[in-house]
């Protein structure tokens, strides 16, 4: 076997034990992030910063808008993790 055979090879069995091992992480990281645990430590981040904003002499309206947009953006970058593909975790709120 060439050098360049043996080298397709150890990249073709690397991206395959990637390819095995990938969805399930993806998997776990968005059962952890949907987590009860992990809804209360976004939601005291939110307001943590909500309340820091208003410390530091940002209007109310405008504080509430940046906290909003700051939670939206966790949204984003999880449903945009969620519909890679890679994850059967569903977002629904169900208890």
């Amino acid at each position: 076997m060439s050098y360049q055979n043996s080298e397709a090879q150890q990249v073709s069995e690397l991206l395959d034990a990637v390819s095995s091992k990938v969805p399930d992480l993806i998997s776990n990281i968005l059962k952890t992030v949907y987590s009860a645990e992990a809804g209360r430590h976004v939601g005291q981040a939110v307001g943590g910063l909500y309340k820091e904003l208003l410390e530091a002499g940002i209007p109310q309206e405008m504080a509430l808008k940046m906290a909003g947009d700051y939670m939206i953006s966790f949204k984003d970058l999880l449903g945009a993790l969620n519909s890679s593909g890679f994850s059967s975790v569903s977002t629904s709120s169900t208890p």
